[in-house]
């Protein structure tokens, strides 16, 4: 992880430092919805500091984590009115401005992470991201592993009929959305700061996403079950802002 955010470090200060020059500090905003206590946090405000650092204190970066700046729909909006300036994201939601991007994204397109990272490294997802560049203007700086996603539910699930009539948290992203559809559960798009809440009260009764997410959210402490369906080996984008 830190190898992959040394690499960052050095596409964001190679874009910030020609730009010092306008002003003795520019502040900017480094939006996540991950907890504090995941990688993709902490590496993010040890890039921060580093930044800061080797542009002379010319760049300060403020993180805010835990969706304090909006869902993942917002801090992608945000990124494109110049509201925030760095998001860590998935290319599913990237796929909003351009679909393409976003095609490897549906279950079981990917064996593990060793096939994903063959795949982030491959002249067709630098075309992808090339595509999503050239219809943004936002720059992908770095793509990281993020986790296969399992499932988490209040009732059993041994085959995918079990999952019909379930009501099951799921980002509204069709990739997402498709693997639960077909098996006939009712999705719900909740934001991802409220889903323990929503699994707490029984408005949902399941969700899906990588282990190490369901471990830092808790939501062991609300579900009864854990299927390990990894249907999708999931991945996430560090964008800087075109502004």
């Amino acid at each position: 992880m830190l190898r992959k955010y040394a690499v960052l470090l050095g596409a964001i200060a190679a874009i910030a430092i020609p730009m010092a020059s306008a002003s003795a500090e520019t502040v900017l905003k480094w939006a996540h919805v991950y907890e504090t206590t995941e990688p993709f946090h902490t590496e993010s405000v040890w890039a921060a500091d580093e930044i800061k650092k080797r542009t002379q204190g010319r760049y300060a970066i403020d993180v805010y984590p835990a969706s304090q700046l909006g869902k993942e729909a917002d801090i992608n909006q945000g990124l494109m009115l110049g509201t925030v300036d760095i998001i860590i994201s998935g290319s599913s939601f990237a796929a909003r401005e351009y679909p393409p991007i976003g095609v490897t994204y549906f279950p079981y397109t990917f064996r593990d992470a060793d096939h994903l990272l063959k795949y982030t490294k491959s002249d067709v997802y630098k075309a992808l991201t090339k595509g999503y560049e050239d219809k943004t203007g936002n720059h992908i700086a770095a793509t990281t592993y993020y986790g296969t996603r399992q499932t988490t539910s209040n009732r059993p699930i041994a085959k995918c009929s079990d999952m019909q009539g379930l009501k099951m948290r799921v980002p509204d992203v069709p990739a997402y959305l498709a693997m639960p559809r077909a098996c006939g559960a009712n999705t719900a798009p909740i934001a991802f700061a409220e889903v323990y809440l929503a699994l707490q009260n029984g408005t949902v009764e399941a969700q899906e996403n990588p282990l190490t997410t369901i471990e830092a959210k808790k939501f062991y402490e609300v579900q009864k079950n854990i299927v390990l369906t990894g249907h999708i080996v999931d991945h996430l984008n560090t964008i800087i802002s075109a502004s």
